[in-house]
């Protein structure tokens, strides 16, 4: 990312970051959630295999991710942003502020690390127990 951008325009970058961020929260907990009550009450949607397989793969990068003592990619991209803005995370709308919270608790990294690979685990058992369909090969 180019050194000489508008400070505006990295503190919006940090924003989208943010938003970013909330969406593939609220992504998971929605599968982790929907899975199982979809499975219940019929919902097709449920068994999409693109969709379970992307649940999966972003819940394995998260666990992974905390497993290795790393933090989130999305966070350090968001703080870096915020940093060149010259930005200070007092000056943050008060939605932003909210979103902030809620996402970035102030645990150890070993409290995300046992969450993430239990969640992660936890997506896999689905996996089983909600089997999605496979995709059909095309007759040609």
């Amino acid at each position: 990312m180019p050194t000489h951008m508008e400070p505006n325009l990295l503190a919006i970058l940090a924003e989208a970051v943010l938003l970013l961020h909330l969406g593939v929260v609220l992504f998971n907990i929605f599968g982790l959630i929907a899975i199982p009550l979809g499975a219940w009450r019929g919902w097709a949607f449920v068994r999409i295999f693109w969709w379970r397989a992307l649940h999966v793969a972003i819940l394995a990068v998260v666990a992974l991710q905390a497993v290795l003592d790393r933090v989130c990619f999305l966070t350090v991209w968001q703080s870096d942003l915020l940093h060149r803005a010259g930005e200070a995370a007092s000056d943050a709308p008060l939605i932003q502020r909210w979103v902030t919270r809620a996402i970035f608790w102030p645990l150890p990294l070993w409290f995300f690390a046992l969450l993430y690979a239990a969640v992660c685990l936890y997506t896999l058992f689905l996996w089983w127990a909600v089997p999605p369909n496979l995709p059909r090969k095309s007759a040609l």
